[in-house]
């Protein structure tokens, strides 16, 4: 009898254990953590495309443009910028991505992309540059359908509610009609007042007379200034806002007297720039008045810290901000952190607070910040945020997950949020999900964690969704 090889069959590289190593691993994750709803409390979609319930012409448009983290690891493959964010067709730019890929392996992209693919479109090819050009076809047809709109995208991935990114100045006509619609998402907004704080920046002026506009106030002053954004606060909250976010370098915490931030208001708005000093105390004061407001509000603040914005100033030249152009910076965070918080605790308006941070030589300091302002009074009052940006990657959230976890309590973590642009990140919270399980599931296999399954699956479950949905009051 002659002899037959043998049929292996191949295991797809996006599978049911993907990133599970182990039997207790797995039982959490399937058991517990995969079928609940995903609350994504900060992202940076656009409110537009929901309301308009967007269809995208092809697949270059919905999952490559405008993605920044895509974009850098093109340009570091030398990819010329024509088929990033120039004129190259769609289908070119799409091919290039797909010769991309394979090179990002180590990459959160690798993993990113192929659950995407997975999840969106049961599409379990490995994408590369041979099979990108039939995978630009064959998935544009797909999503030039209005099964691919960006409501029926977020639905699609079990999401119960989110929260977008919205300028002081933002009309909220999309989040309106999303209010009015029949969208089965609970689509809410946070309040971002970053370049209220600017005034250092050389379009600062022009800034403050557009919010006096939407708010019906001449900004003749500071303390128009100060009722300015506090009607919109109001604006907010009338619409249903809960939260609040920062992107900062660093907490801002001078001392200052309210006499010399009146007269850095004044000679601003005359066209005079301040110095370091000045600047430094006109956002201390700024951030503190905002601090003391959320609390008043019952919203819940987001402190974003670290970032280096737009370093290359020929690119940004040439790009604009939000293009790939920012890394993590490396400034001393600890003094101004207790300080801020300190000057609101102290006076009990220190409302819910999240703090979140790029560097990871600072975890351990933001772990062990947190447990400081605690108070009793909130369940996790002040958290730790999850791996963000640089660090939303399978080895930051590991490390945030053990120093979280070593000094303070995990079990009190409001878990992830994908702090996305593309409609296509939601599988980021599946991602963190299967990390999760995997790190107490190893855990338990190595005897540093008792076999009880049920009581740890209820921490995970706390993690993934419960502890979000308690914090937020969604």
């Amino acid at each position: 009898m002659k002899n037959k090889k043998a049929i292996v069959a191949t295991t797809p590289f996006i599978h049911d254990d993907f990133l599970l190593s182990n039997k207790h691993s797995k039982v959490l994750y399937h058991r517990y953590a995969s079928s609940l709803p995903i609350i994504d409390y900060h992202n940076h979609l656009s409110p537009k495309q929901l309301a308009q319930d967007t269809v995208f012409d092809n697949i270059t448009k919905l999952w490559v443009e405008g993605d920044h983290y895509k974009w850098r690891a093109m340009r570091t493959l030398g990819i010329d910028e024509a088929f990033i964010t120039g004129n190259k067709s769609d289908k070119e730019k799409f091919i290039k991505w797909g010769y991309t890929v394979p090179y990002t392996i180590g990459n959160p992209l690798f993993h990113w992309t192929h659950l995407e693919l997975v999840r969106y479109f049961d599409e379990p090819a490995l994408l590369k540059e041979k099979n990108a050009g039939f995978l630009f076809d064959s998935l544009s047809e797909k999503v030039n359908d209005q099964a691919y709109s960006t409501r029926k995208l977020v639905s699609k991935m079990n999401v119960e509610a989110l929260c977008t990114t919205d300028d002081p100045i933002d009309s909220l006509e999309h989040h309106k009609m999303l209010a009015k619609s029949d969208f089965d998402v609970k689509a809410s907004m946070s309040f971002r007042p970053d370049k209220c704080l600017m005034i250092e920046d050389g379009n600062f002026s022009t800034y403050v007379d557009r919010l006096g506009n939407v708010a019906n106030i001449e900004i003749n002053s500071y303390c128009a200034f100060l009722e300015a954004i506090k009607k919109r606060m109001l604006y907010f909250k009338e619409q249903g806002c809960r939260l609040s976010d920062h992107g900062l370098p660093q907490m801002f915490a001078e001392d200052f007297t309210l006499s010399e931030i009146h007269l850095i208001f004044d000679n601003r708005r005359k066209g005079k720039l301040p110095n370091k000093t000045e600047a430094l105390k006109f956002k201390s004061a700024v951030l503190l008045f905002l601090g003391e407001s959320y609390h008043e509000l019952g919203w819940v603040q987001q402190y974003h810290l670290g970032p280096i914005r737009n370093v290359s100033s020929r690119l940004f030249k040439n790009l604009g901000p939000d293009t790939g152009l920012d890394s993590m910076g490396d400034r001393l965070q600890a003094d101004a952190l207790a300080k801020f918080f300190d000057k609101l605790d102290k006076n009990n308006k220190l409302a819910k607070t999240i703090i979140y941070n790029l560097n990871p030589a600072d975890n351990a300091l933001f772990a062990t910040m947190i447990g400081n302002f605690n108070d009793g009074s909130v369940k996790g009052k002040v958290q730790w945020g999850s791996g963000w940006w640089f660090l939303d990657q399978k080895e930051g959230m590991e490390q945030q997950m053990k120093t979280l976890a070593s000094m303070g309590l995990i079990s009190c973590f409001v878990g992830m949020l994908t702090d996305s642009r593309s409609f296509m990140s939601f599988p980021r919270h599946e991602y963190f999900r299967r990390i999760l399980c995997n790190f107490f599931g190893t855990q338990i296999q190595n005897g540093e964690l008792p076999n009880d399954i049920d009581w740890i699956g209820r921490i995970v479950q706390d993690i993934c969704y419960y502890n979000a949905k308690e914090y937020l009051s969604f």
